[in-house]
């Protein structure tokens, strides 16, 4: 039985999965505290299907995959940060206009040579097939993002909470903002190797929504969603081996399992503590 339980990190290629895995979702869900804690959870799904032309522009060109994903989803934040900021229109306008017009132009590129395009690794992700080169890019962009995140975070929690206040204390939210976006951008790519496009959305969401659900303290937050991220992306990967399933698909479906135990079993604000709050406030009310 112990054999059995161990034989996935005899193969190096599960390992390998495995630790990138854990080391990308610690990343995504680092950010993903962030993107709630503004209500952007929608930038994440934005910059996942941005970056399709960069990846596909990268395979016709032979380049590494990250280069044309980074510079497609860095693109893509500037632009919405710019409409943001220029324009005057509300934010899912914008998020919806640079999303559809990004993915639309990488869907029209990959028309063009479809051969030279792996849709599938696009949308699907492959973790258990990347090239060494391309483990060596996802841990640079996983432990930089992580080192820059831990020396920031109480920065970018002062501007996310009031702009006016960050200004005062000395610090620069445009500077920030764009820092926090070209992690978020760079994240995004790495994240497509391990879930793909149409996933992206989950990683950099679900953890820091279910750590909402558990403390008001968002430190604590922060912790709690760089916990549950890693950890169901290493345990997701390693699951993976024994239901002969897509390693992106195992490792969303354990972080939506969680998510709904703490959406109805949560101490404070789970749906069994708002019900057992209800009834007592009925039964007082009712005493009166």
């Amino acid at each position: 039985m112990i054999d059995l339980l161990l034989q996935p990190f005899g193969y190096g290629y599960m390992t390998n999965a495995m630790l990138v895995s854990a080391l990308v979702g610690a990343v995504c869900a680092f950010l993903s505290a962030f993107l709630m804690l503004k209500g952007w959870s929608l930038i994440g799904d934005a910059l996942s299907h941005s970056i399709v032309p960069g990846v596909a522009g990268a395979y016709m060109l032979g380049v590494p995959f990250a280069f044309g994903a980074f510079l497609s989803g860095g693109l893509a934040a500037a632009a919405m940060l710019f409409l943001n900021q220029r324009s005057g229109l509300k934010e899912d306008a914008i998020i919806g206009l640079i999303f559809t017009s990004f993915f639309g132009l990488g869907l029209f590129m990959v028309s063009l040579n479809p051969m030279a395009v792996s849709i599938q690794t696009i949308t699907m992700g492959n973790i258990l097939a990347i090239s060494p080169e391309d483990t060596l890019q996802l841990v640079l962009i996983g432990v930089v993002s992580l080192v820059v995140l831990l020396a920031k975070w109480k920065d970018l929690m002062v501007t996310f909470f009031d702009e006016s206040h960050a200004r005062s204390i000395g610090l620069k939210p445009g500077a920030l903002k764009i820092m926090f976006f070209t992690l978020l951008s760079a994240s995004t790519v790495a994240a497509m190797q391990t879930v793909g496009a149409f996933l992206v959305i989950a990683l950099v969401v679900t953890p820091g929504a279910t750590a909402y659900l558990l403390t008001d303290r968002f430190p604590r937050l922060i912790l709690l969603s760089v916990l549950i991220g890693s950890i169901t992306s290493f345990v997701g990967a390693y699951a993976s081996y024994f239901l002969n399933g897509a390693t992106g698909g195992v490792i969303i479906c354990l972080q939506t399992a969680l998510f709904l135990t703490a959406f109805f079993f949560a101490p404070k604000h789970g749906l069994r503590a708002a019900r057992k709050r209800a009834k007592a406030a009925l039964i007082e009310d009712t005493a009166q």
